[in-house]
């Protein structure tokens, strides 16, 4: 459990209970930031309710707390820029709930709900912007459009934006450049083809040479063997003309 020199323990007791129900059950629109280390600033993001012109913004505010909380009413400030009659241009918030009409058995729920329920229905006549109170009181569109541009410009909710679709092609891709380097490499004929190639490349001087061999005069056999038969008649006819001159004598 957090402390705080601030607060008394009671108090601070009381408090973690509240933020941790709110936590688990957080009142519709109102999601409350707890921090344990501090129990002194209450900081909460409300969403602006429908049909309003804070419709689809996002406010975040803060309740500070004195010492003496909950005896005294805590001070709310938005954080998120407003245009709202009860909310000044410092943020400070005007309502009776923070004021004359605190009870200190009013609980931190109670307080948040009035907030929000603070930009369904405007209070212009205890206004803190003038300006805005005099636009609700004399031209409601006009000051619609206003809180509207403000809230599209302060307080819009950050849509999500997710990449699935680049995400699904890049992956497309490479699961068929994938698929094309296995096949290359497991068809058959792919690999016939990359075996001749290299056998190609390997043996190709050996092939070369025994395209050759027949004009190579050192491996042409038949030849010699036809010079050789040539000249046994020769030699057989001088030895038969030697015989025959020796009969004679």
């Amino acid at each position: 459990m957090a402390t705080n020199e601030n607060l008394p323990p009671n108090v601070i007791r009381q408090l973690a209970k509240e933020l941790k129900n709110l936590d688990e059950s957080p009142p519709e629109g109102i999601k409350v930031i707890v921090n344990d280390d501090d129990f002194t600033a209450i900081f909460a993001d409300i969403e602006g309710p429908a049909g309003t012109p804070y419709e689809n913004g996002v406010f975040r505010m803060k309740l500070l707390l004195s010492r003496d909380f909950p005896q005294s009413p805590p001070k709310g400030f938005f954080l998120t820029k407003i245009f709202h009659p009860n909310i000044a241009t410092s943020g400070e918030i005007c309502v009776n709930t923070l004021k004359k009409d605190w009870n200190p058995s009013l609980g931190l729920r109670h307080v948040l709900l009035v907030v929000r329920c603070l930009l369904i229905e405007p209070f212009p006549e205890s206004a803190l912007n003038e300006q805005a109170g005099k636009l609700l009181l004399e031209n409601y569109e006009e000051y619609a459009r206003h809180a509207r541009l403000y809230t599209g410009i302060h307080a819009l909710k950050p849509k999500n934006k997710t990449k699935s679709g680049a995400i699904s092609e890049s992956t497309t891709a490479l699961n068929v450049d994938q698929s094309n380097n296995a096949v290359s490499k497991n068809t058959p004929l792919a690999s016939a083809a990359l075996s001749s190639s290299t056998a190609n490349k390997a043996f190709g001087t050996n092939l070369q040479d025994q395209n050759a061999a027949p004009s190579d005069p050192a491996l042409a056999v038949p030849k010699k063997d036809g010079q050789l038969a040539a000249k046994v008649p020769v030699e057989k006819k001088k030895i038969d003309a030697r015989k025959k001159s020796l009969k004679r004598l």
